[in-house]
């Protein structure tokens, strides 16, 4: 493997690290980052925009003080000019099929597939996105992916 397998996690997997900080999202970021040498958990600026908005919006003292200790321990990617063709290409195919999805998931997933990142994340939707390779941290481990 030329470089660390990136597990990019999504706003939904980081919002259940900050309300359950047992739950089993955190416990599969636990278990990569003491496991896995060659594995790096990290999330996009775009989740992290997304985050401090819904902090903002509904202030919660426990959920600052869990962001701050989870973001932290994980980089936070910034946007790279190479993000932008996968988005444009992403966005013209799934409107094209009749099948977009909202516009900071797409660029979440173009930034996941502009890294060749597992984005971690809940969230049907990216199910429609063609090359992305989606992992279910909410789910127990023994559940299908």
């Amino acid at each position: 493997m030329s470089g660390p397998k990136l597990y990019l996690l999504d706003t939904n997997v980081i919002s259940d690290m900050m309300r359950n900080p047992a739950g089993t999202a955190a416990q599969r970021a636990l278990l990569i980052a003491a496991n896995e040498p060659n594995s790096k958990v990290c999330t996009s600026v775009v989740v992290q925009c997304e985050l401090l908005f819904g902090l903002r919006r509904r202030t919660n003292p426990r959920w600052s003080t869990q962001y701050e200790h989870i973001m932290a321990s994980i980089d936070v990617l910034a946007l790279e000019a190479a993000v932008a063709p996968h988005y444009a290409e992403l966005r013209t195919d799934l409107e094209l099929s009749g099948t977009p999805i909202g516009p900071n998931d797409t660029l979440i997933a173009a930034h996941a597939l502009a890294l060749g990142a597992t984005l971690v994340t809940a969230d049907a939707e990216f199910a429609r996105v063609p090359g992305l390779q989606v992992e279910n941290w909410l789910l127990p481990a023994t559940a299908k992916q």
